[in-house]
């Protein structure tokens, strides 16, 4: 499906995009004398980026299969021609290129064998392990690509130097330090090395 675009007037009242989705994806419909159905059981739209949500099918007043939505959100509070909300849908059959859905979400669903959810699924996991990572200070990484930085340096290989949550590398080689944005979400590996603990005389 394309985007759908509408002013805030036109969300219902509702004051965020995942409000609003969450009652456009959640609904009953009365078919052949009886009633189907969507449930929304928990979803996630992070600053209103993109929308993510485990909808359970409804038949009769009784749950079935659990799937994934993904929408991608268009939030423009300032836009001059009022499309100040949008979004475009999707389900997990379309192989979103969208995988950063969280696992509260993702441990809802029930089993399937399409292989395009198989694979988004995977994707999702497989992000979700990436920032759960654990970085020491001093720990050496290697980025499975060089980076090249606004000073024209390039770099594959930094030491770690933390301060509570905030992150910084410093090169091995003595050219700087540097931010990575989103590292925790970049492939990487930690580099072994051997550490050289102090002689105690007694």
């Amino acid at each position: 499906m394309g985007w759908l675009t509408m002013p805030f007037t036109s969300m219902s009242g509702h004051a965020t995009a995942k409000a609003y989705l969450d009652d456009q994806f959640t609904y009953t419909r009365t078919v052949d004398g009886g009633s189907s159905g969507l449930r929304v059981l928990a979803s996630s739209c992070p600053q209103n980026r993109t929308y993510y949500a485990a909808a359970q099918v409804m038949t009769n007043g009784g749950g079935g299969e659990v799937f994934a939505i993904v929408c991608k959100v268009l939030w423009n509070p300032n836009s001059k021609t009022r499309e100040q909300f949008g979004y475009k849908d999707m389900t997990e059959n379309m192989g979103p290129c969208e995988d950063n859905c969280p696992k509260n979400i993702l441990d809802l669903l029930t089993p399937t064998e399409n292989e395009h959810a198989l694979d988004w699924r995977r994707r999702c996991a497989e992000n979700l392990e990436r920032r759960t990572r654990k970085l020491a200070n001093g720990d050496r990484i290697r980025l499975a690509e060089p980076v090249t930085f606004s000073d024209g340096h390039v770099g594959q290989e930094f030491i770690v130097e933390k301060r509570d949550r905030r992150v910084t590398l410093r090169d091995p080689e003595g050219h700087g330090r540097y931010r990575i944005s989103r590292l925790m979400e970049r492939p990487w590996q930690i580099v072994p090395t051997t550490k050289v603990h102090k002689t105690i005389f007694a």
